[in-house]
């Protein structure tokens, strides 16, 4: 509680000290085309995101830590003056929240979690989930088999992050919860298996963003890019390897552990604050069949998939990789859930397992099973825009760009921490790869090292949005999992941070070793330096493993 306490009077020390700081040039927009803050694009830019990033790891607070980032971004571009700032908070045409709730992709995207709230409540009613414990409990033994089914699943389901994070959830939570896997640990799991798959999924929603990245005019094809450095996207490879390792050897390290060690003697949550803690599934209701799950899920599946070809032009005669690189996610998925509830609608009707007024009942239990992702995205939309009005992302592509030249060989591992830090403090790995492939095209307009440079952009913007807690793809595990938001983000970030770490090694590893190389660099040599990465990363985790079991056995 003390620590609370300080926490807060910091922020409020902060806030006051801008107040102050800014106070002496107030702001007025004569002319809004030609309008900037005095931090524009400087380190104080950054400060927005650190102080709500910082406040909820402290707190544990996310709702108010991110509305004083929010707040903290406002009076920065105002320069102090109270009433435009209050005015961007909620009005900027290009960053305020009113805004932001008003961009039809980003309501596409609480559409579809109301959607899929309502499927999973429907799911759950109908005794389609608990069927599915009841026969997985029959094939699944073990914790292990439980984690790695929820790997697996999570590969499975490859086309988008937010699609595969609430759907592993939702399906896997039952059979997770009987083998006494803690809800960090799958949340975790989702987590591991939504971002970091769908970048190196060559059909996926991230793989059309990177794609429409590559600049026009530069002579790179933008896919047969994107096929090129997955052998080099260490993160997000290694990530994978990661997983296994811990599930197959039981290891775990940090807070996990902890919540690891509780959930073997029954206790899931380990937090005090248990937002999803009557959610067990405790249904004797035997109408419900496998099928009841099975079926509407996999309807979602291929409904979703057409949604996003059909908004690309598939069936109009773009071919199936250009509709992809051309679909409006946020639509596709809207489209291919609301066909998925019309199905499970009609299916449970057929097979009489619900009624309409059961039906009607889970439309409002399905939206206030969202209510709490959709106020954390809608404030982490809103933190995000204020973070881009103040020229965050210029700031750090400057420094950025200002290194590449003295620094060519190591720019891949340079490029890789740069988006680790902005994906991390912005908490958008899409807005990440989206400024700095540009620069990576201009430093190395050809040749194996634009590869590799390209790979390190995407891996750490990838690795920065798995670590931050403003970021929609932590929020979406924490949701799918039902899991404290907090505890998830603290108990996976020693996990995340191995990685990164590893990762960054490798990327010095093959710049230099693409030094001696030159432009002579394949798909076998990109398969060796795979094949390194890994060899380091298995040695670190053996390392902490045999760390981990001297401590607990002492």
């Amino acid at each position: 509680m003390k620590n609370k306490n300080l926490s807060w009077v910091g922020a409020l020390l902060v806030f006051a000290l801008l107040l102050w700081c800014t106070a002496a040039t107030p702001g007025r927009i004569d002319d809004p085309a030609t309008y900037t803050c005095t931090v524009y694009s400087t380190i104080f830019s950054l400060l927005p995101p650190v102080i709500a990033i910082v406040l909820a790891l402290n707190t544990k607070e996310v709702y108010t830590s991110l509305l004083v980032g929010i707040a903290s971004g406002a009076l920065l571009y105002s320069n102090g003056n109270l009433e435009l700032a209050l005015n961007t908070l909620f009005f900027h045409e290009e960053g305020g929240m009113i805004t932001k709730l008003s961009d039809p992709g980003n309501v596409g995207i609480l559409v579809f979690l109301v959607m899929l709230g309502i499927l999973v409540a429907l799911m759950n009613k109908a005794g389609g989930s608990a069927a599915f414990g009841r026969w997985a409990s029959t094939h699944i033994h073990t914790r292990a088999g439980a984690q790695f089914a929820t790997l697996l699943l999570g590969v499975m389901i490859f086309v988008d992050d937010y699609f595969n994070c609430l759907t592993v959830g939702s399906v896997m939570r039952p059979v997770t919860d009987r083998q006494n896997v803690s809800r960090a640990k799958l949340a975790y799991l989702i987590d591991a298996t939504a971002a970091p798959v769908c970048i190196i999924a060559p059909v996926s929603s991230w793989a059309a963003a990177v794609t429409s990245s590559v600049p026009e005019g530069s002579g790179i094809n933008g896919f047969t890019m994107f096929l090129r450095t997955i052998p080099y996207n260490y993160y997000a490879l290694l990530t994978m390897v990661m997983s296994l390792f811990l599930i197959f050897t039981d290891t775990e390290y940090g807070p996990m552990k902890l919540n690891e060690d509780n959930a073997k003697k029954g206790d899931l949550f380990t937090t005090e604050d248990r937002p999803y803690g009557n959610d067990m599934d405790d249904s004797t209701d035997t109408r419900g069949h496998v099928v009841d799950l099975i079926a509407p899920v996999l309807v979602l599946i291929v409904a979703c998939i057409l949604g996003m070809i059909y908004t690309g032009g598939f069936f109009e005669g773009v071919d199936f990789v250009t509709a992809f690189a051309d679909c409006n996610a946020s639509a596709g998925l809207v489209m291919g859930s609301s066909v998925a509830l019309l199905f499970t609608f009609v299916f449970y009707q057929v097979r009489q397992v619900m009624t309409f007024q059961d039906f009607a009942a889970c439309i409002p239990e399905g939206f206030k099973a969202m209510v709490s992702p959709m106020l954390i995205l809608s404030l982490a939309w809103t933190l995000s825009g204020m973070t881009g009005l103040l020229g965050a992302k210029y700031y750090v592509a400057n420094l950025l760009g200002g290194s590449a030249a003295a620094l060519q060989y190591l720019l891949p591992v340079i490029i890789f921490l740069v988006a680790v830090f902005l994906a991390f403090a912005t908490g958008t790995s899409w807005g990440t790869f989206s400024i700095l492939i540009p620069i990576v095209c201009h430093a190395f307009p050809e040749g194996e090292m634009l590869v590799v440079s390209i790979a390190a952009c995407l891996s750490g913007a990838v690795c920065g949005d798995h670590c931050s807690p403003i970021s929609d793809t932590t929020i979406m595990a924490s949701a799918g999992a039902h899991c404290s938001h907090v505890n998830h983000v603290s108990t996976q970030l020693p996990y995340a941070m191995t990685v990164a770490a590893c990762s960054a090694v490798c990327y010095v590893i093959t710049g230099l070793a693409q030094a001696v190389l030159g432009e002579n660099g394949n798909l076998v040599t990109s398969l060796v330096f795979l094949g390194v990465a890994i060899l380091v990363e298995l040695a670190v985790l053996t390392i902490i493993r045999a760390k981990t079991m001297k401590k607990t056995a002492e």
